[in-house]
């Protein structure tokens, strides 16, 4: 998978390079620097860092790993937030693409970054994930690499406070236990018509079950010609055609699905490989399909969206509010403790 937030010492990880948030003197810090520098073995990447000399901010540097699982420790300087008008944004995102050139330039398959500067350095961290977002993606729609943002615990994420509110009060209103057993088969049933179905003794279930159905205000957008379009394909083959409808080529596609270039070819290949669920959706975001689209997509794989799965319900969210950033989305799976898109 391309890009992922996972929670991990980053001292632990086993990636080609790990990324320090330095101090500008390179020197033994607290924090994430003091960890790095005490799991590298303190002393040896003092004279590594002392024979460097410095680093300006938004720069990058590299040493060796020494101790660490990780081959390198790019050392990058991150700006310290005054109030976002004294250039912090530009010089931020500078710290992520120097280092993954850096990282680029000595043959790293994989990095992981920390946060950078939402520490000691006051940055906001809401505004911190953005820019190191758009800096990674950035990158990755010219290069391969394999690049994680590290976080010790789901609150280092601050996710907009509007589209949380948004994601949680859709799955507090459509989330159904599967203990309702028949009732959550039918993902276009409505918590309270859950709740009328079990307490109405006026009509028969049947009857309400049917009601239920009727009151669904999802719009059904597949026209007969889609459908017949869909007969007798294979999930490859309408993945084929659904990128050719809609103008992208193969490369657009597996970078805004954040997954490689090797998964994507056995998906194209169409030799009987069967993806993931998780990579199905991510083809589906990829291509801002709408949810009966997803659905049919989804269906020629095996796989469907169930009323009875959070993880279902949240990229139900997303797509019927036609919001197709993978990586935003991924941020709201991570805080939901569920698997991420491209895996």
């Amino acid at each position: 998978m391309p890009f992922q937030i996972v929670r991990q010492d980053i001292t632990k990880m086993e990636v080609d390079a790990i990324v320090n948030a330095a101090n500008p003197a390179l020197r033994m810090g607290g924090g994430v620097c003091g960890a790095i520098f005490n799991a590298a073995g303190p002393d040896q990447l003092k004279k590594a860092c002392g024979r460097i000399g410095g680093c300006t901010t938004g720069q990058a540097v590299i040493t060796k790993g020494y101790d660490l699982p990780a081959k390198y420790i790019i050392h990058t300087v991150g700006p310290i937030w005054q109030d976002g008008k004294h250039n912090e944004p530009s010089l931020l995102h500078d710290c992520y693409t120097n280092s993954l050139r850096l990282a680029l330039q000595h043959k790293c398959a994989s990095i992981a970054f920390p946060l950078i500067s939402s520490g000691i350095y006051g940055y906001p961290k809401d505004q911190a994930l953005k820019v190191a977002t758009m800096a990674i993606t950035e990158f990755l729609l010219e290069h391969d690499m394999d690049v994680h943002l590290v976080v010790f615990n789901r609150k280092a994420l601050s996710i907009s406070e509007k589209l949380f509110a948004g994601v949680k009060q859709y799955v507090d209103d459509n989330y159904v236990e599967e203990t309702k057993n028949r009732f959550s088969a039918d993902r276009k049933i409505h918590v309270q018509d859950y709740q009328e179905i079990l307490h109405s003794p006026s009509e028969s279930s049947e009857s309400i079950w049917k009601q239920a159905k009727a009151k669904d205000k999802r719009a059904t957008t597949r026209s007969l010609e889609d459908m017949l379009k869909q007969m007798g394909e294979s999930f490859t083959q309408m993945l084929v055609r659904l990128i050719d409808e809609k103008g992208l080529t193969y490369v657009e596609t597996y970078k805004r699905a954040n997954i490689d270039r090797r998964l994507f070819s056995k998906i194209r290949s169409g030799k009987g490989y069967n993806p993931s669920k998780y990579t199905a959706v991510a083809l589906a975001i990829a291509l801002h399909l709408n949810l009966d689209q997803t659905l049919d997509l989804l269906g020629k794989a095996g796989y469907t969206l169930a009323r009875n799965n959070k993880f279902d319900l949240i990229i139900e969210y997303f797509i019927t509010e036609e919001l197709y950033n993978i990586y935003e989305i991924n941020e709201v799976l991570f805080a939901y403790r569920q698997t991420l898109l491209g895996t």
